[in-house]
């Protein structure tokens, strides 16, 4: 299928961050290629939700505004949005401030948070389970599963045989085995059995002799052999059959430091602000980099129809790893930033790159159709994505959720 030039979409930016539940809507904005988003954007109209309400309702003056946008605003408040898992009939968003469901058709969403369910309301996954139940990944509150016919969360915690409270990412397997990324090394719960203890195993750097890198997991995908592929601070992890594999930086995963160091935006040293940090890059030997510069952290992970493993790094570039050998995408080659946060391959097999500078696709070896809030996004930095029917790409930013017609 012929795809149309990002300038040519249709952009719809909706701020899902519930708080005090009003919605602006900013009316009759053309999508520019260029040009200041912030004198663009104003805010012509607020509908506050009844008082004491979760649920709020836009259709109405989105209707009357709809044919004569070509990208409108909702939003309220300033939010990470980690996580974005998009179904035919409703959005899930992952924010630092909880779970929003939001419903297309209706404008209608719903906030889930600690005053009705999650036990922390920073979330970085929400992905389906089964036809019922959702699962939600949170900051410091365990895994959430939340049960749509009860209405209800059901939270599975360290006392459970949760690695860490700290969740990352899930993956559902073929078989049933569910699979959870955490801080404190990966679980596998066998058959989804969340309730019988015997079910659960955690798999560590120490119980797998270094086949897991790094202890800290952030990433979780399904190899197209069946295989499970694991993004952690210390490079690229396979699990098959049992047996245990890893690549790093010094496997080629990620640019050598001299080819990205003039195009690091970020001049912060990360060593600076934590002890963790700065035991992480003695580990490394990264003693003698003073910026945000790590290739063996795997920010984002994909593995694309064909096998292939897409790694997003700290400041290392995009890498490409076929299963023996990488191949590294910097700045040089037309990337946005050399700090990857998000990957994501559509229905039609493009890969779309998140970075800390804008969005880009990556198709035939080349990056084209750069998104930034010049074109509508809420935030250069973009952290999620997922596709929704009808090739509608949903992209979380700082701030909020952009809706991409294609």
């Amino acid at each position: 299928m012929q795809k149309k030039s990002l300038i040519g979409m249709i952009v719809v930016v909706v701020a899902l961050v519930a708080g005090a539940f009003a919605l602006g809507i900013n009316r009759g904005i053309e999508l520019q290629t260029a040009g200041d988003q912030q004198a663009a954007v104003e805010t012509r109209d607020t509908l506050p939700a009844a008082e004491g309400s979760d649920t709020a309702s836009a259709a109405a003056a989105h209707s009357q505004t709809q044919q004569k946008t070509s990208f409108t605003h909702f939003r309220v408040g300033n939010r990470n949005v980690k996580s974005v898992f998009a179904e035919a009939d409703k959005v899930w968003v992952g924010t630092s401030g909880g779970v929003i469901r939001y419903l297309p058709e209706t404008d209608e969403y719903r906030l889930f948070d600690v005053r009705n369910g999650l036990l922390a309301n920073g979330v970085f996954h929400v992905s389906r389970w089964t036809e019922s139940k959702i699962l939600v990944g949170t900051y410091g509150g365990g895994l959430a599963v939340y049960d749509e016919l009860e209405d209800k969360f059901k939270i599975y915690n360290v006392p459970h045989g949760l690695a860490d409270a700290f969740v990352y990412d899930a993956l559902v397997m073929p078989n049933g085995d569910l699979w959870i990324a955490t801080w404190s090394g990966a679980n596998r719960v066998r058959g989804g059995r969340l309730e019988d203890p015997a079910a659960w195993e955690t798999y560590t750097v120490e119980n797998t002799a270094n086949g897991l890198p790094n202890d800290w997991v952030y990433g979780l995908e399904m190899g197209k052999d069946g295989e499970v592929w694991l993004a952690t601070e210390g490079g690229l992890a396979r699990f098959h059959n049992g047996e245990w594999a890893n690549w790093n930086h010094k496997d080629g995963q990620g640019a050598p430091y001299d080819s990205v160091k003039n195009d690091n935006t970020f001049n912060h040293d990360p060593a600076m602000m934590s002890s963790h940090h700065a035991r992480q890059k003695i580990e490394m030997g990264l003693e003698d980099v003073d910026t945000a510069y790590n290739p063996n952290y795997i920010v984002a992970l994909e593995v694309d129809r064909e096998g292939i493993v897409w790694v997003g790094t700290w400041g290392g570039g995009l890498a490409r790893f076929d299963g023996e050998n990488y191949t590294n995408y910097t700045v040089s080659d037309g990337l946005p930033s050399n700090h990857v946060f998000m990957l994501h391959e559509d229905r039609n097999g493009i890969l779309w790159v998140g970075t800390s500078n804008g969005l880009a696709r990556f198709k035939d070896e080349k990056f084209s159709d750069r998104l930034t809030i010049h074109q509508g996004l809420f935030s250069n930095t973009v952290f999620s994505m997922d596709t929704q029917d009808q090739d509608i790409l949903w992209i979380g930013s700082f701030g909020g959720v952009a809706r991409i017609k294609l």
